[in-house]
């Protein structure tokens, strides 16, 4: 049988017009960006604002009511112990004040036999924090204990030998006071002498309160004092992660204006507080106190810094981007392809991080996942990657 030439051409526009057909009726491939799942590091982390201080700042004020004579320091000016940093005419007592300034004296001197009691039990402490110290490096040394024991035996023995220097200078400070008290009892009948305020510790002016001379009430601040290259920062955390913190919590300091660096949880306040965010909520909050092993040059006090916390780390960890995970429900899930289509997969989760998030169970290395899925993707749709 002959076939006309006729007919296979409308034969074959037939077929074209059916393909076409099919073509644009047919389901397209969603596109979707895909990760495989592989081992990582996976670090936990968050992140706070804070500010850097002095670790020790000392707010040297006036003992009594006099004229201070004009401050000659200025901000940065270095100091000494005994040194000098004002001086003030105490006002004459009145009638009846005398009661009162001996009720200051004694209330002085109980405050500084309190002050050389807490430097003394601070001397104690970081003897023995030494003596601890070296025993820890005996044990190491017999492979009794691991490294970090010592570390951590290190950090103790510092940190008391801080609190040591800080214990004695507050004691001097202490013992200021009653030096001041007793020059005004003793100039009660007689020309006042000037009474001298004394630095208390090493280190630098951080601030001069009052720099002109004028008459000041008894305990208006003068001169603020403290080692510039002793610092530390303090980060308001919200209560719920201060709870993840622990002594020794490894921090990464930034946004200061210098390169990053590392510094170390001292302490996290035991009590916390109600602060109100920029969005006008409530929130419960507690201070970490964070020790700066190495203060960069061009740290100053009161410089902000942003605070990442490190609460968490895992290496080698079997892991997914954290786009890659939703919620359904109250469980993680994630979109993993299996040939060419997008299969809803539960997952359980380890450690979680800002970029990735370790797998548990419901994952296996070298699956490929859907990071980001839109909404318009569902179980067994038809996947490509970009």
């Amino acid at each position: 049988m002959k076939v006309s030439r006729s007919f296979l051409w409308w034969l074959g526009l037939g077929v074209l017009v059916l393909a076409l057909l099919f073509w644009f009726v047919w389901p397209k491939p969603v596109l979707v960006e895909t990760a495989k799942v592989e081992p990582a590091t996976v670090v936990a982390s968050f992140t706070e604002d804070g500010e850097t201080r002095a670790h020790e700042r000392y707010v040297v004020a006036a003992p009594v009511a006099g004229r201070l004579l004009r401050v000659d320091l200025h901000e940065g000016d270095p100091v000494r112990v005994g040194r000098r940093l004002a001086q003030l005419a105490p006002a004459p007592l009145a009638a009846g004040e005398r009661g009162e300034t001996l009720a200051r004296l004694l209330a002085a001197q109980a405050l500084l036999a309190e002050a050389e009691q807490r430097a003394a039990r601070a001397r104690a402490e970081h003897a023995q924090a030494v003596r601890d110290r070296r025993r820890i490096e005996d044990l190491l040394a017999n492979k009794f204990v691991s490294a970090q024991a010592l570390e951590q035996a290190q950090l103790n023995e510092a940190t008391l030998a801080r609190e040591a220097d800080a214990a004695a200078a507050h004691a001097r400070a202490a013992a200021g006071d009653v030096a001041a008290v007793r020059a005004l009892l003793a100039s009660e009948n007689a020309k006042a002498p000037l009474i001298a305020l004394l630095s208390p510790a090493d280190g630098r002016v951080l601030r001069v309160v009052e720099q002109s001379e004028r008459v000041l009430p008894a305990g208006t601040p003068v001169v603020t004092v403290g080692d510039p290259t002793r610092l530390e920062a303090v980060v308001d955390v919200l209560s719920s992660d201060g709870a993840r913190l622990a002594p020794g919590t490894a921090v990464v300091l930034s946004e200061w204006g210098g390169a990053p660096f590392e510094a170390r949880v001292r302490l996290v306040e035991p009590a916390a507080f109600t602060k109100v965010s920029a969005l006008g909520v409530e929130e419960q909050r507690v201070n970490a106190i964070l020790d700066l092993p190495q203060v960069p040059p061009g740290l100053g006090d009161a410089f902000r810094v942003e605070a990442r916390f490190i609460v968490g780390r895992k290496d080698a960890a079997l892991s997914v981007p954290v786009g890659a995970l939703f919620k359904r429900g109250e469980q993680w899930s994630v979109f993993a392809i299996e040939g060419g289509r997008a299969r809803l997969r539960a997952v359980e989760l380890g450690l979680r991080g800002n970029e990735r998030a370790e797998v548990l169970k419901g994952l296996a290395t070298g699956e490929s996942v859907v990071v980001y899925p839109g909404n318009d993707l569902s179980e067994g749709a038809r996947v490509r990657a970009r």
